[in-house]
């Protein structure tokens, strides 16, 4: 795929090094566009070693092959990071004063942007008001996330990381090509009229101001879910714990998807129970904390006062808790992440998880160090309510969850 990455002048500009190399390692063909601001952060030398291409910022070279339009023109993709508040709103004017403008001008691929500014001019009316206009044309905002800024301050502007942006452009890209948009129109209206409510991400439960009990879940997998179910035309309520805003770019833009953050294994229960009370599907996705600390200190715990002994107290079974509050015609599906010598193995425990369980559905995946959790991609076993295997997928989280989706469609379809 020939992918044009757009750079700006912006100190997140060191990290699109990385984005860069991610999209050739995949194997895709980049060209890199960066503004002559940019270069004064990473130099032409750097991102022509990286792409492999070779990089200009003028419209005057190459005239005879028309390059300021060829690359727009060629371009399957084009990926704009970091997107600054002059860029955006050069973009939201229809400017070409730059190779970059240019190029944006002459293409009619998918343009992903990914902002990076201080949170004030994130917020400024006038920024909010380009973004607007850009989303109304077509381009896809990735982030900004929430964190640490340069100079020390700290709110929305800052630039998702370079994983995450290359991930969500690739999903766009795939969701936006000419096959997929056929195969969206022909084949998967199938949960129109449907609510969802989908869990997604890992619950943290505080020992003290500093310190928590987590676990590795990114939230990738119950985000594609949610995604899934929203293009096959339900309306989906996505509870997310502790899941990074890059994760959750595509789906916070999303018409059919309302987020509701939680922290703890509580917070996600009471949401869950309150959103499933209306729901025809909950997805039980998120990797919840099995234990709290019995008596959370509310300073911090001091090396000095020396090794501290924490009571751990069971939190509730949410999935059990869903099950047993089901209502007639609800549709349950659990998910279970093991660790498992072999795929006998695996079954064994998703069928003893599911016995306990009740869920009419559940969907297990073997985790270990470097798979599962921290992955862009997953492979697992769907369950029935009986233990026995009724479909598997292996693949990107979003390739699992249209597989999830249709073994849900069928036991519906079995049981209407």
């Amino acid at each position: 795929m020939f992918v044009v990455v757009g750079v700006t002048g912006g100190i997140a500009a060191y990290k699109t090094v990385q984005l860069v190399r991610t999209l050739v390692t995949n194997g895709h063909e980049v060209h890199v566009v960066p503004t002559e601001d940019a270069l004064r952060f990473v130099g032409t030398a750097t991102w022509e070693a990286v792409s492999r291409n070779p990089v200009t910022t003028s419209v005057h070279d190459d005239v005879a092959q028309v390059r300021h339009v060829a690359l727009g023109t060629s371009a399957d993709l084009v990926v704009i990071a970091p997107a600054t508040a002059n860029t955006l709103a050069k973009m939201a004017a229809g400017l070409a004063d730059s190779l970059l403008g240019v190029t944006l001008l002459a293409t009619t691929a998918p343009v992903v942007v990914a902002p990076a500014m201080h949170t004030a001019m994130w917020e400024h009316a006038a920024t909010q008001a380009n973004i607007t206009t850009l989303r109304a044309r077509g381009v896809h905002v990735v982030g900004p996330a929430d964190g640490p800024l340069t100079g020390g301050d700290s709110g929305p502007g800052r630039m998702v990381e370079p994983d995450q942006i290359a991930e969500a452009a690739l999903r766009i890209m795939d969701a936006t090509a000419p096959d997929a948009t056929a195969l969206q129109a022909s084949a998967t209206a199938d949960l129109a009229g449907l609510s969802v409510v989908v869990s997604t991400g890992g619950t943290r439960e505080p020992i003290d101001p500093v310190r928590y009990l987590g676990n590795r879940s990114s939230g990738r997998q119950g985000t594609a879910l949610a995604l899934a179910a929203a293009t096959r035309g339900a309306e989906v309520t996505l509870v997310a714990a502790h899941v990074d805003d890059g994760v959750l770019a595509e789906a916070s833009t999303h018409p059919r998807v309302r987020i509701v953050r939680v922290s703890t294994a509580t917070e996600l229960g009471d949401e869950m129970t309150r959103a499933a009370a209306r729901a025809d599907v909950v997805a039980m996705v998120a990797a919840v904390a099995d234990y709290r600390v019995a008596e959370v200190s509310h300073t911090k715990l001091r090396k000095e006062d020396g090794v501290p002994r924490l009571e751990l107290i069971a939190n509730p079974d949410i999935l059990a808790g869903l099950v047993a509050a089901r209502r007639p015609g609800q549709t349950i599906v659990g998910f279970a992440a093991e660790t498992a010598a072999t795929e006998a193995e695996l079954i064994e425990r998703g069928r003893r998880k599911a016995a306990r369980k009740g869920a009419d559905l559940l969907v297990v995946n073997r985790v270990d160090w470097d798979q599962g959790f921290e992955s862009a991609e997953n492979a697992v076993l769907v369950l029935d309510a009986a233990g026995e295997v009724v479909a598997e997928a292996s693949g990107t989280k979003r390739a699992v969850a249209a597989t999830v989706w249709d073994a849900v469609t069928a036991l519906r379809t079995a049981e209407a």
